[in-house]
């Protein structure tokens, strides 16, 4: 039994060496064939005006990682994707400094990003066709939504991982592809609101869908390795800070300190390979940045006494939709960080939280999350706009 248990652990230790080399292999890969191809990293609109390119088309799938917090680029999706498996090795080891335990420590993680990217391919294969040089599309929707949620509320195995993948493809995406086309663009809203607005129609379409065919998610998986707990929260100075970072990779349910910095470090060096870059070649992503982290610290200490009593709150909201949508369209002035930083921080977690708990019990509560987004963006950029104006 004891040499069983031990060619075991080799095994996964095997398993999770030869990931990592894939990765980094992956990762040198993508460096140098655009390097190799470009001469230098191109920008944002070198990027789609050379679409359907097939460099091209692998930097954009890569950027959809990344999209949701509107970096949209192949380093900050890299840089991700390493930090979360960093994160999640150092779970399953239990080092004390893993952080936050990532996807809140369920121990799904490779089941959950499994499903997200594995969405966000089939996504691409059906709906990549609308993406043209001129026309931006919210091919990324299922890495951020569908896919992940099923996988939390049903479990792992494959049943439930290819079918939230299916699902987001074809139900979410192409929500979001319709209300994004036909609702935003005539309207002039932020595209961000099509993209949660989908998110949530499609979401609710799929999880009433799985109500009545409970089939579709019935999943004998039983984990063989559990993931040990981080050590538990202070709600101190160090713990807003680390919740501040874990906050930027919220979106795609990782909502770790490693799986931040890998983002954030990889969008920092995208920009200073080319400031037009990532962020869709605003050259807005420092005060972007700055804003992104000034909501969701003012929300951490607005709502602290939340975070305590409940063990988590949605301070992320603002960070993935509020603020971005006003640096974007009104620029990146002191004005438009501080305020949007402000008014998202102060309206938007407890609106999501107010949604999330209203739900039936069989839908997941990122729905409230997403569909708060939707209405606080509503609300706060036309603001912004109208006090900079006035």
């Amino acid at each position: 039994m004891e040499t069983l248990i031990i060619d075991t652990r080799i095994r996964r230790s095997r398993a999770d060496i030869a990931v990592l080399v894939l990765g980094l292999v992956s990762a040198f890969l993508v460096l140098w064939v655009t390097l190799s191809h470009q001469g230098s990293w191109p920008g944002y609109g070198e990027m789609v005006a050379s679409l359907p390119h097939p460099v091209a088309w692998l930097r954009w799938v890569l950027g959809d990682i990344s999209e949701v917090a509107f970096y949209k680029h192949e380093l900050a999706s890299l840089g991700l994707l390493s930090g979360a498996y960093l994160a999640w090795w150092a779970s399953k080891r239990g080092k004390t400094w893993q952080g936050f335990s990532i996807s809140y420590g369920t121990g799904l993680w490779p089941w959950l990003v499994t499903s997200s990217l594995l969405g966000l391919l089939l996504s691409n294969l059906l709906w990549g066709w609308s993406v043209t040089s001129e026309t931006w599309q919210p091919t990324f929707a299922a890495f951020v939504s569908l896919p992940a949620a099923m996988v939390l509320m049903f479990g792992g195995g494959w049943k439930v991982t290819l079918t939230g993948a299916v699902l987001g493809a074809s139900l979410v995406t192409p929500m979001c592809l319709l209300v994004v086309n036909f609702v935003c663009v005539p309207l002039g809203l932020p595209a961000v609101i099509g993209n949660v607005v989908g998110m949530a129609v499609g979401s609710v379409i799929a999880f009433v869908l799985c109500r009545r065919v409970p089939s579709l998610v019935r999943s004998d998986y039983v984990p063989l390795v559990k993931p040990m707990p981080a050590l538990p929260p202070t709600y101190g100075v160090v713990w807003s800070l680390r919740r501040v970072l874990a906050d930027f990779s919220e979106a795609p349910f990782f909502s770790n300190e490693w799986a931040s910095l890998g983002l954030l470090a990889g969008v920092l060096l995208a920009y200073a390979l080319n400031p037009i870059s990532p962020a869709y070649g605003s050259g807005l992503l420092l005060p972007l940045l700055g804003a992104q982290a000034l909501t969701s610290g003012l929300g951490v200490l607005i709502w602290r006494q939340q975070w305590i009593k409940r063990g988590w709150y949605p301070t992320y909201v603002p960070l993935v939709s509020v603020v971005p949508a006003a640096v974007l369209s009104h620029g990146g002035s002191w004005t438009v960080v501080v305020s949007s930083a402000l008014l998202g921080a102060l309206i938007a977690p407890p609106l999501a939280c107010a949604i999330a708990g209203r739900l039936p019990a069989h839908f997941h509560p990122y729905i409230g999350n997403v569909t708060a987004m939707a209405l606080s963006t509503l609300l706060v950029v036309p603001l912004i706009g109208w006090f900079i104006q006035t």
